[in-house]
């Protein structure tokens, strides 16, 4: 076994895994998303949403989507009460990061909740700790250097609690629209570099969370595909192939908030491009459609739209998690003859 994952991350990765060892969870820690998601249902600005609606909403994903998944993603913020309604079969991640980032500051730096630390998050009853950071290749190296002491000062703290350390990586490109042109160009490389860099020993990341190595709004044969096609499906397999060659440590892909469809797409070039990633922790592509059923028809209305729709998209990421590889399998050492496996789980 690889002296970086010890015994209690290596428990901490079982948690929140299924029993083949692929980590098929669901993501619901979005604070400021969420509050811009319920401000467009209610018709208000989103600092003036009830915390009470956001608190309920995640308790009713958690009450009635976990039994469908390996570990749920939270935040201490809004979601501990639903951490406490999961399946007791899934496992918890809570997120360490406060949501978004400063847009008086240059460079997206990334800020962890106040009060809090790793300890206590594990005592909170964290499997695993995540952490979010905004991340570009083509920063500028002050701003880069600060970022990568950052982080590893994270994986410090979470090694001396011994608990695994998932990092997710938002590519952007300074100056750019995230959602254009432009930055898919550039997409491919930036996610390529963020992989490479974080996979160094020197940052404990034991899982990275990212996006799909290319904008699928330009992605010929996506379901979100435009009238302006950058990538045909041989460039896209390319890039995921490119993408997940630069990876040293477990990979998960996140659903960037596209549609449950778009999302499926994306597993669907992954599983195509032979790619070696350990499974999901999927977020809005699951649950988004929910917020306004909820803001319209109350608690009864979002359990019946769970029950049928939320329940349908977990289970389509589900389905197409037969191609992943457990995290195991994606370390350097061997070890599948040393995993003891997991109890049986549901599936994200």
């Amino acid at each position: 076994m690889s002296p970086r994952v010890t015994e209690g991350k290596k428990k901490g990765l079982q948690a929140v895994s299924d029993a083949r060892g692929v980590i098929a969870a669901l993501a619901i820690d979005q604070r400021g998303a969420m509050q811009k998601l319920f401000g467009q249902a209610m018709g208000c600005e989103p600092g003036a949403v009830p915390a009470e609606k956001i608190v309920q909403f995640k308790e009713a994903i958690s009450r009635m989507l976990t039994p469908h998944a390996s570990a749920i993603l939270l935040d201490p913020e809004y979601g501990l009460p639903a951490a406490k309604q999961k399946n007791k079969k899934a496992g918890l991640l809570l997120a360490y990061e406060q949501t978004g980032y400063d847009k008086k500051v240059p460079g997206r730096l990334p800020r962890l909740l106040d009060r809090w630390t790793v300890n206590r998050l594990v005592s909170a009853g964290a499997d695993a700790v995540k952490m979010l950071l905004y991340y570009s290749s083509t920063s500028g190296a002050e701003i880069n250097d600060g970022k990568h002491a950052f982080v590893a000062r994270v994986g410090a703290e979470c090694a001396d609690a011994d608990v695994p350390f998932f990092l997710e990586l938002v590519s952007y490109g300074e100056g750019m629209d995230e959602k254009g042109a432009d930055f898919a160009k550039s997409k491919p490389d930036v996610v390529a570099q963020g992989m490479a860099e974080f996979s160094k020993p020197q940052y404990r990341v034991d899982v990275l969370k990212v996006g799909a190595p290319v904008n699928l709004a330009f992605v010929q044969g996506s379901p979100s595909a435009g009238k302006a096609i950058l990538y045909s499906r041989a460039d896209a397999l390319r890039h995921y192939r490119e993408a997940a060659a630069k990876a040293a440590v477990p990979f998960i892909y996140l659903s960037e908030g596209v549609s449950n469809e778009t999302f499926q797409f994306a597993l669907e070039l992954a599983a195509e491009a032979g790619v070696r990633f350990s499974g999901v922790l999927c977020g809005r592509a699951t649950w988004q459609d929910g917020v306004p059923v909820f803001v319209k028809d109350g608690m009864s209305g979002l359990e019946d739209w769970l029950s049928r729709e939320g329940t349908a998209n977990i289970e389509n990421v589900n389905r197409l998690l037969k191609a992943a590889q457990p995290w195991h399998s994606a370390i350097s050492e061997p070890r599948a003859e040393k995993y003891v496996r997991g109890k049986g789980k549901g599936r994200l």
